[in-house]
């Protein structure tokens, strides 16, 4: 979709991008979008991102992973750190082998993983990343 200045995806109200502009991109967008490794292969897609209440700064992004037509899909997070925005294939990139994607902590679709407070840090941990002061 063009807005008036023709535009991709910068719908506009009142003159102000709702959904993206060149530098910003709306929660909404995001979710559904590709995920590649570092050798262009697709591996899923963003199914949510997760934002720390305080603190406004978005944590992790759940790719959906696996699975066909929903059965055995599985959730799993990914610190925001660890993608890369590529405008040439309108997706986000990991340099994380499938293998290790496979391994990382995951969850299914009902299974509420968040509840525990040391989730997070695992997964952090999992990546070899600090986890982030404050939370």
């Amino acid at each position: 979709m063009q807005d008036e200045t023709g535009r991709r995806g910068g719908m506009r109200q009142e003159g102000v991008a709702t959904s993206e502009t060149e530098q910003l991109i709306s929660a909404d967008k995001v979710e559904g979008t590709a995920v590649y490794s570092s050798a262009g292969d697709h591996l899923g897609s963003i199914y949510t991102v997760m934002i720390e209440k305080r603190s406004g700064q978005v944590r992790y992004a759940v790719m959906s992973f696996g699975g066909f037509l929903g059965i055995g899909e599985r959730y799993h997070p990914l610190p925001w750190e660890k993608l890369t925005y590529d405008p040439d294939q309108g997706g986000y990139v990991v340099d994380i082998p499938r293998e290790q994607l496979e391994s990382a902590p995951s969850y299914a679709r009902d299974e509420t993983p968040w509840n525990d407070p040391l989730y997070g840090r695992s997964v952090y941990g999992y990546y070899g990343l600090p986890f982030p002061m404050g939370l």
